[in-house]
């Protein structure tokens, strides 16, 4: 008999490209979900479909292997599941459905691989904690789909609280769940799909994590999170400027993560729109994962009204956020895709996410 779990995707706040550098990161859970029905078979065969693809995949789970399709997702989490638990798991029919966006920064990935997990540790009784089925996410992720992701989306997937962020500490995994407050304040979170897909399997992912780690071999640390802001005049000097700017992106983008929690706890969110702006130019500037139609997206969202904006997720496409009163969705949605139309750009999609609950049985 087969049950359903769900997981979300999740919207990052703020704290791009500082997970895997071991730092902090702000992301939340939204409404849009993917479901996944799971029932155990009596064979060792995990048989896999979805509403996307009209494939059927089949492949018994003691042979899990890397590979480049959409079933890398829910096989690597149960390869992962093996692994961390230390126990073989047992076959399984899964059927995935999902209503977040594919390539647009979301985490559609993780929403599959957080739902498949949270199903498979129940029904194999594996007995994995939310951190281990995190870890388990990310796990399938880099060994299994090739993609080296950090942490950041499986915990927001799993640990994600109504009208919370996830407060995520990438070195200690501690996590804190921080009130938003946004429907007390009446302001909505727009996404703005740009609707250019972005793929982390590509190269250019891989170079900014590979930049990071020169970074931080030069001043013998074991990642960024080691280094602060007075370390930048020394890291002028020793280091290139394409690696001095991939650096200083990470270092002062922990910093306004700090800022934002404890600006959100102080003065509200009314107060961190100058903080995602901030975040925005660095990951434009310094960090250069932005794209045309991300700029654009920002610079409209603000002149027509919003309290912050910026890029979200890992770049080269994908999605930009903007806070906006409530009053003002429709105006500001309406401003982006009239620009994008006078610039010749493909037509954005726009919608609004609230923060929501973490992956569950449904």
């Amino acid at each position: 008999m087969s049950q359903v779990w769900s997981a979300p995707g999740r919207v990052n706040l703020i704290g791009e490209h500082t997970d895997y550098n071991e730092g902090f990161v702000l992301p939340f859970a939204i409404n849009r979900r993917t479901h996944a029905e799971v029932s155990l078979r009596q064979d060792e065969i995990a048989h896999v479909t979805s509403d996307f693809s009209s494939e059927v995949i089949e492949v018994p789970i003691s042979q899990i292997q890397p590979r480049e399709d959409w079933a890398a997702y829910p096989l690597g989490v149960a390869w992962a599941i093996q692994q961390l638990s230390g126990n073989p798991g047992q076959g399984f029919n899964a059927h995935i459905s999902s209503d977040v966006p594919v390539g647009a920064g979301l985490s559609s990935s993780a929403a599959i691989e957080c739902a498949v997990g949270t199903a498979l540790n129940d029904l194999w009784n594996s007995g994995l904690s939310k951190k281990q089925l995190a870890r388990a996410g990310q796990l399938g992720e880099n060994e299994i789909v090739g993609a080296p992701t950090g942490i950041m989306d499986q915990s927001a997937s799993i640990f994600g609280k109504e009208d919370n962020a996830v407060f995520l500490d990438c070195r200690t995994l501690e996590i804190e769940n921080v009130p938003l407050g946004f429907a007390e304040h009446e302001l909505e979170l727009l996404v703005i799909d740009t609707r250019v897909a972005h793929r982390l399997v590509d190269g250019g992912y891989a170079e900014r994590r590979a930049a990071c780690e020169r970074a931080a071999a030069a001043f013998g640390v074991k990642s960024l999170r080691d280094l602060n802001e007075s370390d930048m005049a020394k890291a002028k000097e020793i280091l290139d400027d394409v690696t001095f700017r991939r650096m200083k992106h990470v270092i002062t983008e922990n910093t306004r993560v700090l800022e934002t929690v404890k600006t959100l706890k102080q003065s509200g969110p009314l107060a961190i729109g100058d903080l995602m702006l901030a975040s925005h130019a660095s990951m434009r500037d310094d960090f250069e994962i932005s794209i045309d139609e991300l700029d654009v997206a920002v610079e409209i969202a603000m002149k027509s009204g919003a309290i912050g904006a910026r890029m979200t997720g890992g770049g080269f496409g994908g999605a930009a956020i903007a806070l906006v009163p409530k009053a003002k969705v429709q105006e500001i949605s309406s401003a982006i895709k009239a620009e994008f139309a006078s610039r010749g750009f493909g037509e954005p999609n726009t919608f609004t996410v609230v923060a929501s609950d973490g992956a569950k049985r449904d």
